[in-house]
């Protein structure tokens, strides 16, 4: 499944470079996130999710690694995460651009497989979650950001 967007943020550009590369800062903002652990600072970190699919709730343990940074401007990252009985697999980049009156101009785009026991599951329901989570992370990083 494949999602994008593009999001406008009141902030320069190196800064939400900064805030948005760095695990522990945007943590802050991650919708179900139970706990992260940096296992390479600025390349690798783990995180403990859970993520609701309508009633029923997966705990993914998920590894993140920066896979290409050209700061400021991009960033490509790829995910793996396991659950009991399932796996999750995403691919995400970003660009940043400079916006109008020294805001930030993000495009983001993320491609993402699940396999397993909630795979029907998943993708009947993954547009609307992901919609939902995707609003809720940008909105704290907004309020981070511009705050």
């Amino acid at each position: 499944m494949k999602f994008d967007g593009t999001v406008g943020i009141e902030a320069g550009r190196q800064q939400v470079w900064d805030f948005l590369t760095d695990a522990e800062a945007v943590s802050q903002c991650a919708p179900g996130l139970e706990s992260m652990t940096v296992i390479e600072p600025g390349k690798r970190f783990e995180a403990v999710a859970g993520i609701g699919f309508g009633t029923v709730k997966v705990r993914f343990t998920t590894d993140v690694q920066w896979v290409e940074l050209d700061p400021p401007n991009m960033a490509k990252m790829k995910a793996h995460g396991n659950a009991p009985g399932s796996a999750v697999d995403v691919l995400a980049h970003m660009e940043l651009q400079d916006g109008p009156d020294g805001s930030t101009q993000m495009n983001w785009a993320a491609d993402v497989t699940i396999s397993g026991t909630i795979t029907s599951l998943a993708s009947r329901l993954m547009g609307s979650v992901t919609k939902k989570v995707t609003q809720n992370f940008f909105d704290c990083v907004k309020k981070k950001l511009e705050g």
